[in-house]
């Protein structure tokens, strides 16, 4: 088996592909193709993507998709409805509202913040099982799929490695990093995967975990963030209140089979107090967790330590 590794400059940040197999150059031709067509119909930025065709239509008419766009929308609005999650889909109209992470970043007045809150509700994302279509239900709706789209691309490109009969396969999408199989370069046949420390430039690991056939997924505070008169404001906002989460946490990596369950725990748990993750996350099965918090402090699920 031969090996080869790809860069891509996608998705606003740099994505490495690594496989073993047969036929490498081939399957990474494939996989750097896929994630293109994935990064233009997923993106909520992109004016005629195929997101922004159901955008569009908010208040008039469903939209029919293709499978696997419905699919991480029926995801992402059921794990939008939990209860106390900060995950939510329907986000979009208060996230271009702010812009934090984009060059025209600004802080909204709190009009136009309360203007945008009956806009964001879950609740308001009609999906037909039968037609594949979505349907928002009032006009000015946005679905906004950033929280999810890197751990189901993730997913989706081991998957294809695997069906192509590949023995081992590596993809980090800033941060998002899912490997399978043995890694050759390690006698343990283990990866060895960083996690960023989120007072540091990138690429300065607060520790680095030895790990095989797993997702790492890392959400923090760190990068897009806005400094505002004084004040600092991160991306992750508040369906209630319109303004960013409060949150004693810096950075949040979950360890999952699945990248997108590893995406959907960073982004659901962002507003609960660290020592109620770790409580939650050690039990449940086939996940652990890294918490650092605002203050420097980490700590650890059991099976980690």
């Amino acid at each position: 088996m031969a090996e080869a590794s790809r860069q891509l400059h996608l998705m606003g940040t740099v994505i490495t592909l690594w496989v073993q197999a047969k036929q490498p150059e081939v399957l990474l031709d494939q996989a750097a193709q896929r994630l293109k067509q994935d990064e233009y119909r997923f993106s909520a930025n992109a004016d005629d993507s195929e997101l922004m065709q159901i955008n569009h239509a908010a208040g008039h008419h469903g939209v029919q998709v293709t499978s696997d766009l419905f699919e991480l929308i029926t995801i992402g609005k059921r794990e939008s409805l939990r209860p106390n999650s900060a995950l939510n889909i329907a986000i979009g109209p208060l996230v271009q509202t702010w812009r934090i992470g984009f060059d025209n970043a600004r802080h909204p007045t709190d009009s136009q913040i309360q203007a945008k809150l009956p806009l964001i509700d879950p609740e308001q994302i009609q999906l037909d099982d039968e037609t594949q279509s979505v349907f928002l239900t009032r006009t000015g709706m946005a679905i906004d799929l950033g929280a999810l789209a890197k751990g189901y691309f993730a997913n989706q490109i081991i998957s294809m490695f695997k069906q192509a009969q590949a023995d081992a396969g590596y993809i980090d999408l800033g941060g998002n990093v899912m490997t399978f199989g043995r890694n050759p370069h390690h006698v343990d046949g283990n990866w060895r995967i960083g996690i960023q420390n989120p007072f540091l430039s990138r690429g300065n690991p607060a520790l680095t975990l030895n790990l095989q056939n797993v997702s790492v997924v890392t959400s923090g505070i760190y990068e897009r963030v806005m400094q505002w008169q004084g004040h600092q404001y991160h991306h992750v906002l508040d369906r209630y209140t319109g303004y960013p989460i409060p949150t004693d946490l810096a950075s949040l990596s979950i360890i999952t089979p699945r990248s997108l369950d590893g995406e959907i725990w960073t982004t659901r748990l962002f507003g609960t107090a660290p020592v109620d993750i770790i409580h939650l996350i050690d039990q449940t099965p086939q996940t652990q967790a890294v918490v650092i918090t605002s203050k420097g402090d980490m700590a650890l699920t059991q099976g980690l330590k």
